[in-house]
């Protein structure tokens, strides 16, 4: 999926997840289980670098910072995000001419000025421009750690697939414009899913370039939903999921679980059942699918096949998870797959009281 439609701001991906939590040594242990290593150290900040595959996050432990802040407010937290762009100052003007809320992120000497505007709950939004190897931000600003692999394999993650943002019921169609005014995102999906006591609506939205995929939920009626659930636990909009993919699922999902990483567990043995009749002739192994938990969406119609398989983890960082996914021809978020998680986190609400049947 590239060149999709009209790409002003020359959108790349993702660069960067921004972390940072009032309580050190907390995503420290969580990053190390998911098969992160800490491979570069800022030069003047408490601020670290751990990499995976090619998917880069920041710890951000730096004292009176816009991250120390967003973590005081809402706990161990994706705190920031990052667009690579082909020219970061034209992206920066552009996106001030549309209407972004600019951020300034002190630097010290010598250091690169990222330039920043005002994203999803207050988190900045970096624009990125250097990337490469050899010539990045990390190369400049960070200190790379003698012996330490720079690209260490982990569990086989590779990339950033997607991230959500949940946001407060009315304010899907602000973030929805946000995202298009500024960066000429489109709505490739939108979903209207209702469990049996509650329900959520979702506007998948995707950058000019096909890599940046950004699903914006909210709750769909009233009741404490999960969506309510999260806003209320978060205090606020934010970021409620990093989906991180793989060329090989069963592997990756085998070694996450034997590091420790809780994933959320199976639907009922008629999910797995029914599998062959809404995908008939997908070819995978139902029994390694159903042992491990993974579910599996797409579409066999016509011969053509497209699957998608994915498994989310419980939540890690406060009420924030992770998605685990492997794309077989199949670009979208497992709509298919819904229904089904949405009851299961609806069951594990109705557990933990939370929700009242």
């Amino acid at each position: 999926m590239s060149d999709l439609f009209d790409n002003p701001m020359g959108l790349m991906g993702f660069q960067f997840v921004e972390f940072a939590s009032p309580t050190p040594g907390v995503i420290e242990s969580i990053f190390e289980k998911l098969g992160f290593t800490m491979i570069a150290q800022h030069r003047s900040k408490n601020v670290q670098l751990w990499r995976q595959g090619g998917i880069n996050f920041i710890i951000n432990n730096e004292p009176n910072s816009a991250a120390s802040y967003f973590a005081a407010e809402h706990g161990p937290s994706a705190c920031g995000l990052a667009f690579r762009v082909r020219d970061a100052h034209m992206a920066y003007a552009t996106a001030l001419e549309r209407g972004a809320q600019p951020l300034d992120i002190p630097t010290g000497p010598m250091e690169l000025r990222l330039p920043a505007i005002k994203g999803i709950g207050g988190a900045p939004l970096y624009l990125i421009d250097r990337f490469e190897e050899g010539k990045s931000i990390y190369d400049i600003d960070f200190e790379f750690i003698e012996g330490i692999d720079r690209h260490p394999v982990g569990h086989g993650l590779s990339i950033v697939d997607h991230l959500t943002h949940n946001v407060y019921r009315g304010r899907m169609s602000y973030w929805a414009s946000f995202y298009e005014k500024l960066f000429n995102f489109r709505e490739i999906r939108y979903f209207d899913i209702q469990g049996e006591y509650t329900g959520l609506t979702s506007k998948a939205m995707t950058a000019p370039d096909g890599k940046i995929r950004i699903p914006l939920n909210e709750e769909s009626k009233g009741g404490s939903g999960q969506i309510e659930e999260f806003l209320m636990q978060f205090n606020g909009e934010g970021i409620q999921h990093i989906a991180l993919l793989t060329n090989d699922i069963f592997k990756s999902v085998d070694s996450l679980q034997m590091a420790g990483i809780p994933v959320m567990t199976a639907p009922n043995d008629i999910y797995y059942e029914m599998l062959e009749e809404r995908l008939p002739d997908h070819g995978e192994t139902v029994s390694e699918l159903q042992c491990r938990g993974i579910l599996l969406d797409g579409n066999t119609d016509k011969g053509s096949k497209r699957l998608l398989l994915q498994i989310f983890s419980q939540p890690l960082l406060g009420p924030v998870f992770f998605e685990f996914i492997q794309r077989k021809g199949d670009d979208g978020f497992g709509e298919g797959n819904f229904k089904a998680l949405f009851q299961s986190m609806e069951r594990d609400q109705i557990r933990r009281g939370v929700l009242k049947p």
